[in-house]
């Protein structure tokens, strides 16, 4: 039972996927460990972004990474190094945030994962850069350099 303003795929729920369809969730299969391992959905045909003729007015809009061809990548999340804005000498090391950095496991899109760039815009996440480390360029490590907002709250 998602939260009422919780605008993101859910049981009976419609969702546009960028640059795609509307499609609504029909059901969820778990697996042993009781994470989701499906999601079976409806989709509109007459939907199709750019030429949707079918009046539907979903209540959010998501991006979506094809698992069969994402890219299994690391990103590293940075956050505020302190918890206070000014650390002084004498609290500097009870000030640091343990939850400045959070590593993350995802898929990437093939374009992202074997482009030559180094710096992206992750939509609604924010702007991140490919890790100098050489070996991060096979691995495809990134770190996030600048948060966008996130107005939704639990």
């Amino acid at each position: 039972d998602p939260p009422s303003q919780y605008k993101r795929l859910s049981p009976g729920q419609m969702v546009r996927l960028r640059y795609a369809y509307i499609i609504e969730a029909q059901s969820v299969v778990f697996d042993v460990d009781g994470r989701i391992s499906e999601v079976h959905c409806r989709y509109f045909p007459d939907s199709r972004s750019g030429e949707d003729t079918s009046g539907l007015k979903p209540k959010g809009v998501i991006h979506w990474v094809e698992a069969v061809s994402g890219v299994p990548t690391t990103i590293r999340l940075y956050d505020w190094l302190f918890t206070v804005p000014s650390p002084t000498a004498d609290d500097l090391t009870t000030s640091v945030n343990p939850q400045s950095v959070q590593t993350v496991r995802g898929l990437l899109e093939v374009a992202v994962a074997s482009s030559r760039l180094k710096r992206f815009q992750f939509e609604r996440l924010g702007y991140f850069c490919r890790d100098n480390v050489e070996d991060s360029v096979n691995n495809g490590v990134f770190n996030r350099t600048v948060s966008l907002r996130d107005t939704w709250k639990p």
